[in-house]
């Protein structure tokens, strides 16, 4: 019978192919049999068994292959598989792995690999590497394909130009159906994926497009002129691709033109270029929140880490010497009251997750575009008013508590007011400070956290032990 286990590869007792296995587990994790094997043939510098192994994979689940290997296995895996690696697999990784690996990478090995993929997918490895590298690898393309990747790299990083596809179908608007449907069976190197045809004029300026449906349903003899929308989807190449995912989202785009600054096309952005930029945006967001580097993967190395997150650290260091220095004014107080000491951390804890729940929400409305001018006093006036509401539910059940707790119905009403009073505060603090730094052109979801935790600790001390002194004349 045959066994694998958790190192080996074992072939069958009649002496065929081992039974591969699954290369995810039941829970869709990865399968540590199957990363054992693929290590040991690697290790046994054994390509057909490699080759095996992997035949099937999509080129996503070749990238979490390689992010799961050892960093020595990495290169070899590729080196091993030869031709048939599918270098596509390596937009699939962190970067940080993609760069670690072109490093062992010959670059006449990357140049074949690059040349293989889809112009968006070769940008993605190349700007990856230094610029003399990008400019060896470059040389060794055709002249045709180096000029546009070269056109591509020259674009902003982060722009549609570095996203887009210079693969496209264009005709001009005198050819009829027929003609087109022709040109696309007898030409080999048509983009792998298209949704529309382009149309324009001998400077290459686009006139307009044609979806392939619309194509299909119409007779032969029908003008490209006659069925094309002259008002296509399209995007500048140096527009911003957070602006165009959004474009994609708002009007439920499959593809869009990319048109330079003379309207000439210079290539098309599908779908799936812009679920990947939806991915990053939402990870940079939500990373950035949490005092991350939007940059930040878990592949990057230790002492990398600690220096992004360090001054994310040190900001709310001094935030809470600030808050520090305001418990200090009260110190009189706390020494007389210790019961005070006790609820403290309660107001400032509230405070601070009211805080942090409405900044969340207005960051990431602000980064839609959902938030602006005018709505923004609704928005405000709305989360002032949950800010109150909140305020008065918690005031009385932590009044009550309080006063349970310490016999004393008086400390009891010092924590309501107070609990009301630093949410309220808390809330307008979380998106007055959102707004008023996207107002100044500093990014909220890098810079609010700080100034909200300062606001709400500040609020939330001097309320509690103000209302507590001023109460109880300690």
């Amino acid at each position: 019978m045959q066994e694998v286990d958790d190192k080996t590869l074992l072939p069958n007792a009649d002496g065929s192919d081992p039974v591969t296995p699954a290369f995810r587990d039941k829970e869709g994790e990865l399968n540590p049999e199957f990363l054992a094997a693929a290590a040991d043939a690697i290790d046994a510098s054994d390509a057909d068994l490699l080759q095996r192994l992997v035949e099937d994979f999509h080129e996503s689940e070749m990238g979490d292959l390689l992010e799961a290997l050892a960093p020595e296995h990495r290169y070899r895996l590729i080196e091993l598989l030869g031709s048939s690696f599918d270098f596509a697999a390596l937009t699939e990784v962190d970067e940080s792995v993609r760069e670690e690996i072109l490093e062992e990478l010959e670059t006449a090995t990357v140049a074949e690999g690059v040349r293989e993929l889809d112009s968006d997918d070769a940008i993605t490895i190349l700007e990856s590497l230094p610029e003399d590298e990008q400019a060896e690898v470059l040389d060794q393309l055709p002249a045709i394909e180096r000029v546009a990747l070269q056109r591509s790299l020259d674009y902003p990083e982060d722009s549609a130009g570095r996203r887009m596809q210079t693969e496209f179908i264009a005709v001009p608007p005198f050819w009829t159906v027929g003609q087109t449907i022709d040109f696309m069976r007898e030409t080999e190197d048509l983009p792998e994926t298209f949704y529309e045809i382009f149309v324009i004029d001998p400077a290459a300026h686009l006139l307009g497009a044609v979806p392939l449906d619309k194509l299909l349903r119409s007779k032969r003899p029908v003008t490209i002129q006659e069925i094309m929308n002259d008002e296509p989807d399209r995007v500048e190449a140096t527009q911003n691709q957070e602006e165009v995912a959004r474009l994609f989202e708002r009007y439920n785009l499959v593809s869009a033109a990319v048109v330079d600054e003379g309207g000439r096309l210079v290539g098309t952005i599908l779908v799936d270029d812009i679920v990947d930029v939806l991915e990053e945006e939402a990870d940079a967001d939500i990373k950035q929140l949490g005092g991350v580097k939007s940059d930040e993967e878990l592949s990057d190395t230790i002492l990398y880490i600690q220096r992004s997150r360090f001054p994310w650290l040190f900001a709310n260091m001094c935030t809470a010497l600030i808050a520090s220095s305001i418990i200090r004014l009260f110190e009189g107080s706390l020494e007389k009251m210790v019961a005070l000491a006790i609820l403290m951390p309660i107001v400032a804890s509230m405070g601070g997750n009211a805080g942090t729940q409405t900044m969340t929400v207005a960051v990431r409305a602000l980064a839609t575009r959902e938030l602006g001018r005018s709505n923004a006093w609704r928005i405000i006036r709305r989360e002032g008013a949950v800010g109150l509401l909140n305020g008065l539910a918690f005031a009385i059940i932590m009044g009550v508590l309080a006063g349970l707790w310490f016999e004393s119905p008086e400390l009891g009403l010092v924590i309501g007011l107070s609990l009301i009073t630093v949410m309220f505060f808390a809330a307008l603090g979380g998106i007055f400070v959102p707004l008023t730094l996207n107002r100044m052109g500093v990014d909220p979801a890098v810079s609010s956290g700080p100034f909200v935790t300062s606001i709400t600790d500040i609020v939330g001390f001097f309320a509690f032990l103000g209302i507590a002194t001023a109460w109880f004349n300690l």
